[in-house]
């Protein structure tokens, strides 16, 4: 799978257990851009450096897995856990330019002044 976004977070290295890390980042996608979504990756092992060349506001494009697990807690409780697993981290266009404000609603349009718009189509 594979999206692209802007980064907005990237956090440090974690070291989990002595042959384990993982490192995390979040991206802000926006394939509706009235509505972006604000979404966190791992990376694990050696990809936890690919970040050493990213930079918050940077454009990436993320290929990544979707990961699921299940745990049965000491209570018997089973839990299940979601993950995306990026394994590829390239950029696609250095920084993002400032987002873009939403259109205005029904509202706001009614609301606006005309009054000094004296270019008629007719």
């Amino acid at each position: 799978m594979t999206i692209e976004g802007r980064i907005i977070e990237i956090f440090d290295t974690q070291e989990v257990t002595n042959s384990f890390r993982k490192r995390e980042f979040v991206v802000e996608y926006a394939e509706n851009p009235q509505y972006p979504e604000f979404i966190k990756f791992e990376l694990i092992q050696a990809n936890c450096d690919q970040l050493n060349d990213f930079k918050v506001d940077d454009m990436v494009n993320i290929s990544f897995n979707l990961k699921g697990r299940k745990w049965t807690d000491p209570q018997g409780a089973v839990k299940y856990f979601n993950s995306l697993q990026a394994w590829r981290l390239e950029k696609t266009g250095g920084q993002a330019g400032p987002t873009p404000p939403p259109p205005p609603t029904d509202q706001e349009w009614m609301k606006s002044d005309f009054s000094e718009d004296d270019d008629l189509p007719f």
